[in-house]
């Protein structure tokens, strides 16, 4: 490999204070798809991606994907928005190799993935000397994963908080707080997506997991709250705690050292707790770090 320039993006990790999963649509070419409600947020948590390319782009595109820190498929959300970006830009774009740095623990419900794809195609922004346009960026993120919508539509340097629904795609920002802290507790334990839903599905067909939560006009008002007011629900808490002994036992620790919300994040298995004052989130840390693998993070 020639390369002789290079850039380094970071891909911040999210919580999900809210994540209200509505019914799965009836019919139509939506069908078994589930609306979300929610409120995406950054955090000081991230992935390293060190993008190398060629000054002259070439005859044909293609980004090589290399990570010490996890076995990636072939086909992944990085290959994936690269692809998407060069078909929908109208400039040359040239080869990339991507070194990808994880700070981020894989399947915590955390978006890794997804703020990784966006990283990068800030990253191919800069290289191409271009700016996406919206339905541009609403392309990309269609072709590379729902939560890749709010990632892209983050500020310059990946940062941001967002009222979401739809199946992710709609996205409105909002002003973002900064005086949180939230200690992280990352349990060994591992969901994938699809099976998260299928418990989500099973309870909603037995009605036996009915939530109460804000309704979507009301999240941003919520937030703006004590953490100790808000009313925010993750339909998936519920779901995967009722199933397995230690999601129910990390967020029960999260009660004990007086956080003043918890919550699992997206569908699992990070759950997090909140605190208005960084010595509180650190002392936190120190009564469970023996037990737990835990991080305390700043809302960014």
């Amino acid at each position: 490999m020639m390369s002789c320039n290079f850039l380094i993006e970071k891909a911040f990790a999210k919580v999900n204070f809210n994540l209200n999963v509505l019914p799965p649509h009836a019919d139509g070419a939506l069908k078994g798809y589930h609306d979300i409600e929610s409120i995406f947020q950054t955090i000081d948590l991230y992935d390293e991606l060190i993008i190398e390319y060629e000054e002259k782009p070439v005859s044909f595109n293609e980004c090589s994907v290399v990570c010490h820190d996890m076995d990636l498929p072939e086909s992944n959300t990085l290959t994936n928005a690269y692809n998407a970006f060069c078909e929908v830009v109208t400039v040359p774009v040239p080869m990339v190799w991507v070194t990808l740095k994880k700070g981020i623990p894989s399947g915590g419900g955390l978006g890794g993935g997804s703020s990784d794809a966006a990283a990068l195609v800030r990253g191919l922004e800069k290289i191409c000397g271009i700016k996406l346009s919206a339905a541009q960026i609403d392309f990309v993120a269609g072709k590379t994963g729902s939560d890749v919508f709010f990632f892209m539509n983050c500020d310059s340097e990946g940062r941001g908080c967002a009222l979401v629904s739809g199946r992710g795609e709609k996205v409105q920002n909002i002003i973002p707080r900064k005086d949180l802290f939230l200690l992280l507790i990352f349990p060994e334990f591992s969901s994938s997506t699809k099976e998260a839903y299928s418990y989500v599905d099973a309870d909603m067909e037995s009605d036996n997991k009915k939530q109460n939560g804000p309704c979507f006009s009301e999240l941003e008002s919520v937030y703006r709250l004590d953490p100790e007011k808000w009313t925010f629900r993750n339909t998936f808490t519920s779901s995967l705690c009722s199933r397995y002994i230690v999601l129910k036992n990390a967020m029960m620790a999260l009660k004990r050292v007086e956080a003043k919300y918890f919550q699992m994040s997206g569908s699992g298995s990070t759950f997090f707790g909140v605190f208005t004052l960084e010595k509180k989130a650190v002392q936190a840390m120190s009564m469970l770090k023996s037990a737990w693998n835990c991080k305390v993070v700043q809302v960014i």
